[in-house]
């Protein structure tokens, strides 16, 4: 079986369940060794498996990436083991609550910007300097549609999102002349996760596609390369 991704590194964040762990095994059977990391030891564990049962291989870090100093102590801790990072897909993110502008509590509003963009600062910054010794660095971000278009009731979210996306694309337009860098930003669109049903309580979860239809429409990515500043949305 041709493993178009062998000697490769990954990194997938919120790997535990969802997106994040279909693209962690997606990445993985193409033959990258994934690092996954997301606060759930126990999931992490049964997408190491997933990956090993399919031939491929991975480590796990379980932490909470909003945590000081977390990023630093991963970046730290990969960058003994391996010299660079081929490739980067930031998936962690949270909901928060629906709710008016007028209503956003504060506290969880602090708490969805620290992850969906502080925290997404922090891992670039961190990863930088090993996405510069790959030999065509590639960082995939997941965002929203809510990001580009606003909805009411979704500003707390949608916010975040269009941080992240600016965040993101400033980055690439940063190293691409200078590095082997690539930055892109995917919308998986409706898919069935955990928080898809949070925000759609009363939806068939069989109505909308499965994660892996996201996580291999990234692993192509990865696998064909794309120039900075690709955006698609998965249909």
């Amino acid at each position: 079986m041709t493993k178009p991704l062998a000697n490769r590194i990954a990194l997938v964040t919120g790997a535990s369940r969802g997106i994040g762990a279909a693209t962690a095994l997606a990445l993985g059977k193409a033959g990258a060794h994934v690092i996954l990391t997301a606060r759930t030891a126990g999931g992490l564990e049964e997408v190491e498996e997933a990956i090993d049962s399919a031939g491929g291989t991975a480590t796990i870090a379980p932490m909470d990436l909003t945590e000081n100093e977390s990023i630093a102590r991963l970046a730290g801790a990969i960058s003994e083991r391996w010299d660079a990072l081929d490739m980067l897909v930031l998936n962690a993110a949270t909901l928060g609550s629906l709710s008016a502008t007028g209503a956003i509590d504060f506290k969880e509003f602090a708490k969805v910007l620290t992850l969906n963009v502080t925290a997404q600062a922090a891992l670039l910054a961190a990863f930088d300097p090993m996405l510069r010794k790959a030999a065509s660095g590639r960082v995939i971000g997941l965002t929203s549609s809510v990001g580009r278009i606003p909805r009411a009731y979704w500003g707390s979210y949608g916010a975040s999102k269009a941080a992240f996306e600016n965040l993101l694309l400033s980055y690439g337009e940063e190293v691409r002349h200078i590095t082997g860098i690539r930055t892109a930003l995917v919308d998986p669109g409706a898919t069935r996760t955990k928080m898809r049903a949070r925000a759609y309580p009363g939806e068939n979860p069989e109505t909308v596609k499965a994660p892996e239809v996201v996580a291999e429409r990234i692993a192509a990515l990865m696998t064909a390369g794309f120039e900075t500043g690709h955006f698609e949305r998965v249909e």
